[in-house]
């Protein structure tokens, strides 16, 4: 038999009809700014992020005076992040700078409401994943009518091992916001990566050789979309999806390596069929 996420907040004494559950799932976020991402580099922006929200809501969000709130990690899990004391506070009344994306939420045009985190399951952060159901567009939900099942309880929270190089496989749009072990793996490492479209399928081979490695030269593709490639400069925008080839010895210079990526695109023929033109 499961165990539900009420049983936790009966511990505590804390009634569910006087609890809200929050799901944040923001597909508005730029790179590195998921509600995820918020709470795990930067805990007040998060916080900024929850306490401002649309007049719409607000017959929801004034049900009741405790709010547990959740991401959606990069593999679509649920996590508990923290347990909150919430209260109205009214209209917004100077113009904030938006946590996840860029620009503003202006004086008059949301609400705002006062978090104080409740520490009663504060060492549970991180660690609880849940089962949110099916209906994943109802962001907020009554603690008392979604008795959410609890699937896992970790010792702590830990992100994914590194899975290693050849095996590594993102979209571009989500390197920004790895697990930063992965980004040192990443900086640390050198060699010949591919890029796919995932809408015309073309590939197109590169290298990575300069100061922070594969990681330096992605965010140059994900900033600019083109990473100064001539064929890619002639393309619209793609989230391509980004693996590595070859990994450099660390004896390896700068010859060695387009080396390895000029054999590489004799492989895979990506200068006849594929986004190369040299």
């Amino acid at each position: 038999m499961p165990i539900l996420f009420n049983s936790l907040l009966a511990q505590i004494v804390l009634k569910p009809e006087k609890v809200i559950l929050l799901r944040h799932q923001d597909k508005r976020a730029v790179r590195g700014r998921t509600p995820y991402e918020l709470w795990r580099d930067d805990p007040p922006a998060f916080e900024s992020y929850q306490s401002i929200q649309s007049f719409e809501n607000r017959p929801k969000f004034t049900r009741a005076p405790n709010w547990a709130s959740f991401v959606a990690t990069p593999d679509g899990s649920t996590m508990f992040v923290g347990l909150y004391a919430a209260k109205y506070i009214g209209v917004l009344a100077e113009d904030t700078k938006k946590p996840h994306t860029d620009g503003f939420d202006l004086a008059g045009s949301c609400d705002i409401y006062e978090l104080k985190p409740d520490e009663r399951l504060s060492d549970l952060r991180g660690k609880i994943f849940i089962d949110w159901g099916d209906g994943t567009r109802a962001w907020v939900q009554r603690a008392d009518n979604q008795n959410k099942p609890i699937l896992e309880l970790r010792p702590e929270f830990k992100e994914p091992d590194f899975p290693g190089f050849l095996n590594f496989n993102q979209p571009l749009s989500k390197v920004e916001g790895l697990p930063k072990t992965w980004i040192e793996n990443l900086k640390y490492a050198k060699g010949v990566y591919l890029l796919t479209c995932p809408k015309t399928k073309e590939q197109y081979v590169g290298s990575a050789s300069g100061e922070e490695g594969f990681w330096h030269r992605w965010m140059e593709y994900a900033t600019t979309g083109h990473g100064g490639n001539i064929a890619l400069k002639s393309r619209e925008f793609s989230d391509y999806q980004v693996s590595i080839l070859e990994v450099a010895g660390s004896a390896s210079n700068l010859d060695d390596i387009l080396k390895m990526e000029s054999r590489w695109k004799g492989k895979l023929q990506s200068r006849e069929m594929g986004l190369n033109r040299n």
